[in-house]
């Protein structure tokens, strides 16, 4: 005889299979099963055999579900029971999470679904201990993979500032080509070129006494030997002997030869001791120290100029124009530059130091062309001023005169408006000597200076009768 499908599986009909065989089914089919009445007393638990973290669970039966539930499940558990009262079917699952007299916890996906006469209602459930332990993994692994991002990140900027900042020549070389691919910036002054010339150049160029292939392979058997290599470098006007370090690791994929270089023993000068101070002098010495080349982009700077801006390490200057730094940008700048190359050294030009966020510092600056056989640089030396120590306004010029009356005389004489009418000839006067004095007469740049086109300031240097013969 032939049953129907609605038929068979009507509930009724399973009451005629054997109750173990019913309960092996019911446990069988989950991981537990929860058989509860309408009040959410516990009728019957049964427990997958192979699920044996859960153990005896015989107790809960005849007592409360929520006693055996945490404070967060209990709201869903009696929403869901709630639901199935009023006679509608919850068609997705419940997750719920059970405690047995706080000493363990476990989650659980139930399925509920009302049964028999007397609407009990059965709760399938499948343990999520396994996924919530796969999240848990994934959570770690998640946060193990972000704090090796972050150390990452640190070891690279410790690189970058110990690379950009040693005093020693270091170059970054292709193993297997011999080619530059970084250099730091006394490997740059040494090889008497910039970055950009250098990278991707064969070292091999700028060593006199080796062939290129024999270089490499002479690099290469010193660094795994663990010794130096002594070359002859090549410069503009003269030929430098040098040890070369050479430590070989491998990066993406590739060899990759780091190339420490020192100056032999013969090659330092012997005035050695004022050298040093002179590096101490740099390095620790209150007064900012900036090297730039004639066209005043910064080739060093000590840690006192990076403290008065502001700046973190000196990889991040190194290659900007000092001009980006000085309150009057490339006015300043110029102006300096040209006093220094035609004039020489030149002391005490005040102007203000601006950081990346806009922050003023007075300064006064003084300057030194230094030449040498290598390059051309010039120095500035930088110190800053603090308020007390910032001169006066200049009064003198606006003091009593014959045809100037002083302006402690005029008040109470005359309005506000009268005084500053009267003393605005002599304070124009005043700006304009200080600029042509600070440019060394130099009419083109105190009129940027001043913010003037040239016509207008040769039309104010006659009003107050301040051209020079020679300018007519």
């Amino acid at each position: 005889m032939k049953t129907s499908a609605s038929t068979f599986w009507d509930f009724g009909s399973i009451p005629m299979i054997e109750p173990e065989f019913l309960g092996n089914i019911l446990a069988t089919s989950s991981d537990i099963a929860v058989m509860i009445d309408q009040n959410g007393t516990i009728k019957s638990v049964l427990v997958n055999q192979a699920e044996q973290y859960y153990g005896d669970l015989s107790h809960w039966e005849g007592k409360k579900i929520i006693k055996f539930l945490t404070r967060e499940s209990i709201p869903k558990f009696e929403r869901a029971l709630d639901k199935l009262k009023s006679g509608k079917t919850i068609l997705h699952s419940i997750e719920l999470n059970h405690q047995d007299n706080a000493k363990w916890q476990f989650p659980v996906r139930y399925n509920a679904h009302l049964v028999g006469q007397n609407n009990n209602v059965l709760l399938l459930g499948r343990d999520l201990r396994t996924i919530s332990e796969t999240q848990q993994q994934l959570v770690k692994a998640q946060i193990a993979v972000e704090k090796s991002h972050e150390e990452r990140k640190e070891y690279d900027a410790h690189y970058r500032s110990l690379f950009s900042t040693a005093s020693e020549p270091i170059l970054v070389l292709d193993a297997k080509t011999g080619n530059i691919r970084q250099a730091n910036p006394a490997a740059c002054t040494l090889l008497s070129e910039d970055i950009d010339t250098l990278s991707g150049q064969p070292f091999g160029n700028f060593i006199s006494n080796k062939n290129k292939l024999d270089l490499n392979d002479e690099m290469a058997m010193a660094a795994m030997s663990r010794t130096t290599l002594g070359v002859t470098i090549k410069q503009n006007r003269q030929d430098v002997e040098a040890h070369l370090h050479p430590v070989i690791y491998r990066a993406s994929g590739q060899q990759v030869l780091l190339v420490r270089m020192s100056l032999k023993i013969d090659e330092i000068p012997q005035n050695a001791a004022l050298a040093q101070n002179l590096i101490a002098l740099y390095k620790n010495g209150t007064d900012g120290i900036v090297f730039t080349n004639q066209n005043g982009l910064i080739t060093y700077v000590n840690e006192s100029f990076l403290e008065l801006i502001n700046a973190a390490q000196g990889s991040e200057i190194v290659g900007r124009s000092l001009g980006d730094f000085l309150s009057k940008g490339q006015i300043d700048l110029a102006v300096m530059l040209e006093n220094v190359q035609r004039s020489g050294p030149m002391r005490i030009y005040s102007t203000d130091l601006q950081n990346d966020f806009g922050l003023k510092t007075a300064v006064e600056v003084s300057m030194t062309k230094i030449s040498s056989d290598l390059n051309e640089q010039i120095s500035f030396v930088i110190r800053e001023i603090s308020r007390a120590e910032q001169p006066e306004p200049i009064r003198p010029a606006i003091s009593s005169s014959n045809n100037n009356p002083s302006v402690t005389e005029l008040v109470g004489s005359a309005s506000l408006k009268e005084i500053v009418a009267e003393t605005t000839d002599v304070i124009e006067t005043i700006c304009i000597q200080t600029a042509i004095e600070t440019t060394n007469n130099n009419k083109a740049a105190a009129a940027e200076m001043l913010g003037l086109s040239r016509q207008s300031l040769y039309v104010k240097l006659h009003k107050y009768g301040l051209v020079d013969s020679e300018d007519g």
